[in-house]
């Protein structure tokens, strides 16, 4: 999957431990989600998407090289 959230967050001026904190999750899990290592499970996406006040397809969208 890929996303926007590095965008996003540097658009800000928020660091990773800054986002981490907003989100209640682990500075390293903001990391592996920006870096694509990890997938954020659908409500942590939510929580995403509402923090940034935007649709959850405006952050995520599918890695085209697979299906």
């Amino acid at each position: 999957m890929n996303n926007r959230l590095k965008v996003l967050r540097a658009e800000r001026g928020w660091s990773q431990q800054d986002l981490a904190d907003r989100l209640g999750v682990s500075r390293q899990s903001v990391n592996a989600i920006e870096t694509g290592r990890y997938d954020p499970s659908l409500p942590l996406a939510f929580t995403i998407a509402d923090l940034f006040a935007l649709p959850i397809e405006a952050i995520f969208s599918r890695d085209q090289t697979t299906s």
